[in-house]
Protein backbone atom coordinates (compact mmCIF):
# COMPACT_ATOMS: atom_id res chain seq x y z
CA UNK A 1 0.00 0.00 0.00
CA UNK A 2 2.71 2.51 0.47
CA UNK A 3 3.93 2.20 -2.92
CA UNK A 4 0.14 3.44 -3.85
CA UNK A 5 0.38 6.34 -1.84
CA UNK A 6 3.58 7.56 -3.59
CA UNK A 7 2.09 6.71 -6.97
CA UNK A 8 -1.60 8.25 -6.48
CA UNK A 9 -1.92 11.63 -4.64
CA UNK A 10 -3.54 9.33 -1.49
CA UNK A 11 -3.18 9.34 1.90
CA UNK A 12 -2.72 5.61 3.67
CA UNK A 13 -4.24 5.06 7.04
CA UNK A 14 -3.00 1.33 8.37
CA UNK A 15 -4.85 0.74 11.60
CA UNK A 16 -3.52 -2.50 13.51
CA UNK A 17 -4.91 -3.66 16.67
CA UNK A 18 -4.83 -7.03 18.70
CA UNK A 19 -8.12 -9.21 17.14
CA UNK A 20 -10.10 -8.78 20.68
CA UNK A 21 -10.23 -5.18 19.68
CA UNK A 22 -11.59 -5.79 16.84
CA UNK A 23 -14.51 -8.13 18.12
CA UNK A 24 -14.99 -6.10 21.14
CA UNK A 25 -18.56 -4.43 21.64
CA UNK A 26 -16.76 -0.74 21.65
CA UNK A 27 -15.36 -1.40 18.20
CA UNK A 28 -18.94 -2.73 16.34
CA UNK A 29 -20.32 0.86 17.74
CA UNK A 30 -17.71 2.66 15.60
CA UNK A 31 -19.99 0.85 12.69
CA UNK A 32 -16.20 -0.02 11.05
CA UNK A 33 -15.80 -2.86 8.80
CA UNK A 34 -14.58 -6.37 9.91
CA UNK A 35 -10.92 -6.83 9.90
CA UNK A 36 -9.08 -7.46 7.96
CA UNK A 37 -10.82 -4.80 5.69
CA UNK A 38 -9.77 -2.07 2.88
CA UNK A 39 -11.69 1.43 2.61
CA UNK A 40 -11.15 3.72 -0.09
CA UNK A 41 -13.01 6.84 1.06
CA UNK A 42 -16.18 6.07 2.41
CA UNK A 43 -16.65 2.65 0.42
CA UNK A 44 -15.74 -0.66 2.13
CA UNK A 45 -13.46 -2.70 -0.52
CA UNK A 46 -13.22 -5.75 1.20
CA UNK A 47 -14.27 -6.87 4.70
CA UNK A 48 -13.24 -9.90 6.24
CA UNK A 49 -10.35 -10.86 3.20
CA UNK A 50 -7.57 -9.88 1.46
CA UNK A 51 -7.01 -7.77 -1.39
CA UNK A 52 -4.65 -8.21 -4.57
CA UNK A 53 -2.72 -4.99 -4.89
CA UNK A 54 -4.53 -4.34 -8.48
CA UNK A 55 -7.66 -4.52 -7.11
CA UNK A 56 -6.48 -1.80 -4.72
CA UNK A 57 -5.20 0.25 -7.15
CA UNK A 58 -8.86 -0.05 -9.45
CA UNK A 59 -10.42 1.05 -6.31
CA UNK A 60 -7.75 4.21 -5.92
CA UNK A 61 -8.25 4.89 -9.57
CA UNK A 62 -11.97 5.14 -9.37
CA UNK A 63 -12.14 7.23 -6.47
CA UNK A 64 -9.86 9.65 -8.06
CA UNK A 65 -12.02 9.63 -10.97
CA UNK A 66 -8.99 7.94 -13.41
CA UNK A 67 -9.21 5.52 -16.49
CA UNK A 68 -9.19 2.41 -15.49
CA UNK A 69 -5.89 0.60 -16.32
CA UNK A 70 -5.58 -1.37 -19.54
CA UNK A 71 -5.05 -5.57 -18.58
CA UNK A 72 -1.73 -6.68 -19.52
CA UNK A 73 -0.54 -10.36 -19.79
CA UNK A 74 2.49 -11.53 -17.84
CA UNK A 75 4.42 -11.29 -21.06
CA UNK A 76 3.51 -7.66 -21.25
CA UNK A 77 4.19 -6.74 -17.57
CA UNK A 78 8.01 -8.16 -17.86
CA UNK A 79 8.29 -6.35 -20.41
CA UNK A 80 6.41 -3.21 -20.00
CA UNK A 81 4.46 -3.58 -23.08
Amino acid sequence: MPRLGTKYDVQIEVTAKPMAEYQSDEYFELDLPAAPAVMVGDEIVTEGADISEDELEACIRRHLGLPELEKRGLLGRLFGR
